[in-house]
């Protein structure tokens, strides 16, 4: 799991009373006392004490106190430590990993229907956005582009895909193109871009179309508004990543804002970010847990995003994970995450 160096904690009973403040807060979603700690720790300690406890976690960045309460919550760091050191994972009920693996063998067939299938089902056992990404062997790599005049300012784009599927595209331009306007914009794709995905080519082309605009003359804008024209609706027939339930998360109070869950549904539309964010689950030996910034996008801070990678071979990996908020209940949804990798593994090899 991802892991940041924090201050120790001064010791087990301060790491006991944080465990049932994080538990507590993860349950209800409402700051948490010194009074409910001391009903609830199990220990024989007056809330004087526990009040001196807290102090000592906020002043470590573990827990942090609301402008509005009394109470503590926990921060990213105490999350952090409590994913890492403090937390007991439960494993998935047998009935939730008998309704994984029937549903699974059901779809086993149609690797599409089975990638559908593992999203929808990690969100709604979770309650949680479920997530899975095509395995990289299986995503659209350009290998060649051409592109051939046609009549009426149309260019006919031909796109060669991965070893040997050949896409035609009939382009509508702006202006008509020469044969030799038109070889250039080829070679200059084939000569930057292949071997590269062709999501990842056509943000690509959107950058250097931004960054390069003022230096860039008439026929090079025309150039790049070709290639990126034919990249456009351009996809791999699996799809790069499926995501389902992310209403679920109007459900979370903190992140039912209105403005936050626009800019989070913006983000997922784009897809490539998120796709980013799987792809450093790629290399990892098992379940992942990114909190807050630690996914290195902003729009997650509010969030955790937990992860496992799936293989089918050597050079065929995906990932499968849940967004929710940074308040999940990890010790359940780690498991689960965890157990539906192997599972999807499985289901991929038999096919």
């Amino acid at each position: 799991m991802s892991t940041e160096t924090i201050t120790p904690l001064p010791n087990e009973r301060a790491q006991h009373l944080l465990r049932v403040l994080i538990q507590h807060f993860i349950r209800d979603g409402q700051p948490v006392g010194s009074r409910t700690l001391s009903r609830h720790s199990g220990m024989e300690l007056s809330p004087a004490t526990i009040r001196t406890v807290m102090s000592d976690l906020e002043e470590l960045g573990l827990i942090a106190s609301p402008h509005t309460s009394a109470g503590r919550v926990p921060t990213a760091q105490g999350y952090r430590l409590f994913v890492d050191s403090l937390i007991r994972y439960k494993p998935p009920p047998r009935s939730e990993v008998q309704k994984l693996k029937l549903r699974l063998r059901e779809e086993a067939d149609d690797p599409k229907s089975l990638l559908d299938s593992v999203s929808n089902l990690l969100s709604d056992i979770t309650s949680l956005a479920g997530v899975v990404s095509v395995p990289k062997g299986q995503r659209a790599m350009l290998r060649q582009i051409e592109f051939l005049p046609l009549s009426d300012r149309r260019v006919l784009a031909i796109l060669v895909i991965n070893d040997r599927e050949v896409q035609n595209r009939v382009l509508h331009t702006e202006q008509p193109h020469t044969a030799d306007e038109l070889q250039r914009a080829a070679n200059y794709i084939n000569e930057n871009y292949v071997g590269h995905e062709l999501s990842e080519i056509r943000q690509r082309l959107i950058d250097d179309l931004a960054a390069t605009r003022e230096s860039m003359n008439q026929a090079m804008l025309d150039i790049i508004t070709v290639a990126h024209s034919a990249m456009e609706g351009t996809e791999n027939s699996n799809g790069e990543l499926v995501l389902s339930g992310e209403t679920k998360l109007m459900d979370f109070a903190e992140l039912s804002d209105i403005e936050t869950l626009r800019r989070l549904f913006d983000a997922f539309s784009q897809k490539q970010f998120m796709l980013k964010l799987l792809d450093k689950s790629i290399d990892a030996n098992g379940v992942q847990v990114f909190i807050g910034s630690e996914s290195g996008f902003q729009i997650l801070d509010d969030c955790s995003v937990v992860t496992a990678p799936y293989r089918i071979d050597e050079g065929q990996i995906g990932v499968l994970g849940v967004i929710g908020p940074r308040r999940m209940a990890y010790d359940r949804v780690v498991p689960i995450v965890d157990i539906t990798a192997r599972l999807l593994e499985s289901a991929l090899k038999s096919h």
